[in-house]
Parts: C-alpha cells; sequence; structure tokens
C-alpha cells in the first residue's frame, strides 16, 4: 500500500540511539552503529522518532510499504515485557541457523532445521524467520515415526513442534498470535494417527480462525509403523 513512513538518513545520523529509544514500536534498531527502520510493518507513520533526534536525519516520505500491523506490535511489546529468554535458559533464545557447510557424521542426512527454538510453547511470537514462512507444526513423534521428515517436511519450513497429550494447556492462542503478527504464507500440520494427535489439528483450526486470516493450510497423518496418508 502507499502510505506515509520514516526515511532515515544514514549519512546525518550520528548513531546515538535516540530514535530507537523513542520508537514506542520498535520499528527502528541501530545496526553497526547508525539507525535502521528494520520493521516496516512496525512503523504507525506518526513520527515519534522525528524530534528525537539531534541531527535531523528522519523525515517522512510517501512511497509503497506494508501496512502497520499494530497486532505484531502488540505481540512483540509483550515478549519484550518478559524478557527474551525467561529464567536466564539460552535454549529459548530465537535464532535462524544458516547451513554453508553442515557438520555432520560422514554418510548422514542434512538437517533442514532452519530456526531454532522449536517448540510451540516457547518460540517467540514475533521471531523474525517468521516473515514469509511456510510453517509446519508437528506433533513432536512423528519426526521419528517418519525417517525422511527432514527432507519431506522440515525443509524450506519454520517448524514447530509439541505433544498435546503431554504439554499443559491449549495451543490455539499462541499459534493464533503467531498467525496474527507475521506473513505467514502456507500451514503444514503433521500429526499421528492415534486419537490424541487431533488436539493438534484442532488447535491448528482454531488458531486460523481466531486470527481471521485465509492461509492454505493441509494436515498430512502419519501412521505408527512410518507410513504417510494425506
Amino acid at each position: 500500500m502507499f502510505r506515509k513512513i520514516i526515511k532515515i538518513d544514514e549519512e546525518k545520523c550520528s548513531g546515538c540511539g535516540a530514535c530507537a529509544a523513542a520508537c514506542h514500536e520498535g520499528a527502528i534498531e541501530m545496526i553497526d552503529g547508525k539507525a535502521k527502520l528494520m520493521r516496516e510493518d512496525y512503523c504507525d507513520g506518526l513520527g515519534d522518532c522525528l524530534p528525537a533526534c539531534p541531527t535531523h536525519a528522519i523525515s517522512f516520505e510517501e512511497r509503497e510499504a506494508p501496512a502497520y500491523n499494530e497486532a505484531a506490535v502488540r505481540a512483540a511489546k509483550v515478549v519484550k515485557a518478559h524478557g527474551a529468554l525467561p529464567c536466564g535458559c539460552p535454549g529459548m533464545q530465537s535464532k535462524a541457523i544458516r547451513r554453508e557447510a553442515p557438520a555432520r557424521r560422514a554418510g548422514a542426512a542434512a538437517s533442514q532445521l532452519s530456526q531454532w527454538p522449536v517448540q510451540i510453547k516457547l518460540v517467540p511470537v514475533n521471531a523474525p524467520y517468521f516473515s514469509g514462512s511456510n510453517l509446519l507444526i508437528a506433533a513432536d513423534c512423528t519426526a521419528f515415526a517418519y525417517g525422511n521428515f527432514h527432507q519431506e517436511f522440515i525443509r524450506d519450513h519454520i517448524t514447530l513442534i509439541g505433544c498435546p497429550k503431554l504439554d499443559e494447556g491449549d495451543y490455539a492462542d499462541k499459534l493464533a498470535q503467531i498467525i496474527s503478527a507475521n506473513d505467514i504464507k502456507s500451514v503444514t500440520v503433521v500429526r499421528m494417527e492415534v486419537p490424541c494427535c487431533g488436539g493438534l489439528e484442532n488447535a491448528v483450526r482454531r488458531a486460523l480462525q481466531i486470527s481471521g486470516k485465509y492461509i492454505p493450510w493441509q494436515v498430512v497423518t502419519i501412521s505408527t509403523d512410518g507410513r504417510v496418508f494425506n
């Protein structure tokens, strides 16, 4: 859409960080000593950052940009308020995984996992790797039951796993936040044939309904002996 959005002149930017602090939506970050507009969909176009800049490096411009995503901003504020690393656990730190030269045992297939964490309960709602992603939501037993799981399902997807029988609570609200706050292109649910895995499929269905978005989605069922039912 064509709308008003901020523009940062990096030549004028002194790197003081005042604009990033003034941006209540978290659209601006300091990268290599310069202010950068990292999330255009977080910029509301109101310009609270402009008067904070001592070098007048920020101005308005009218151009094509994603619409302001208020739901994503709210979700990001919740994550920030609760901290990125609850209890100081490094296993909950969000990161993308790059595999230019994957380290693995001789003859072993390469992992296709592209992000961390993978547990539905742990993943941050506004993790940057969600943007423009194809989402895989899988019951945690499926990767053990189906031998080619990485190549056929994890590859080119952002992966979330869980067990509706063992995890407390319902996944629907968390998944709805992820879908609402990010540009998800498609959703694939991979579940086991056992009845309790229906809880995962139902949670995804409710999450899509709550989000109000129309996103292509499919369900794939794996049998306990490793067969695939589409």
